[in-house]
């Protein structure tokens, strides 16, 4: 595994939320993180079907626009009752045209468990996968896993996306429950993160 041996990564996110988190855990290891909106870059296409290609389109695109070394991740829910479902199309479920409706998608989603045969498994993941691309082609690919069961009625106003009807394994509550201190020890986003620092960074 590549170690990370530069003073400056790019976050290939427009996300503000998301590049105030990658700061402050990069900041120990005196790593200068800058965002895709700051440098003006595009959002490319996502046009894989899977949370690695499209984690990799993102940070390759970065890495060719700036000449930098970029880091992309790719997230969201796989529900088993719905074979996968709606997985890399997580945001699009969300999709109105006007913006992301998640309450939207949140009833779509039960909707369609419950119009499965009975009984039908609940039974979901979060799924984050992180790419870190160096300007030389090679990449690195860290994964995280967050394993709980969807519930309804959606519980919650924290967090963001699915985490009112997201129950994580050995926990009673959703996500949607959780403060943001709670949840960003356990989610899958931590759990992947916390494997690239492992990795590249320690």
């Amino acid at each position: 595994m590549r170690r990370f041996e530069g003073k400056r990564l790019l976050v290939a996110t427009h996300n503000a939320g998301k590049l105030a988190e990658m700061k402050a855990l990069l900041a120990p290891f005196g790593v200068e993180v800058v965002g895709a909106a700051d440098l003006g870059l595009p959002e490319p296409v996502e046009t894989e079907d899977n949370f690695v290609g499209n984690a990799r389109i993102k940070a390759r695109a970065a890495v060719a626009a700036t000449g930098l070394p970029a880091l992309a991740d790719d997230s969201g829910i796989s529900v088993d009752g719905l074979d996968g479902a709606p997985g890399v199309y997580t945001a699009d479920w969300a999709e109105t045209g006007n913006g992301r409706d998640f309450a939207m998608a949140m009833e779509r989603t039960w909707r369609e468990l419950e119009a499965r045969d009975a009984p039908f498994p609940r039974s979901a993941q979060f799924r984050c996968t992180l790419v870190l691309a160096w300007p030389d082609g090679h990449d690195e690919v860290f994964e995280g896993v967050l394993p709980g069961q969807v519930v309804w009625p959606p519980q919650g106003s924290e967090g963001h996306g699915y985490d009112p009807i997201f129950q994580p394994d050995g926990y009673s509550m959703t996500l949607g429950v959780m403060s943001s201190e709670e949840k960003n020890r356990v989610s899958h986003r931590a759990i992947a993160v916390a494997r690239m620092l492992e990795g590249s960074f320690a």
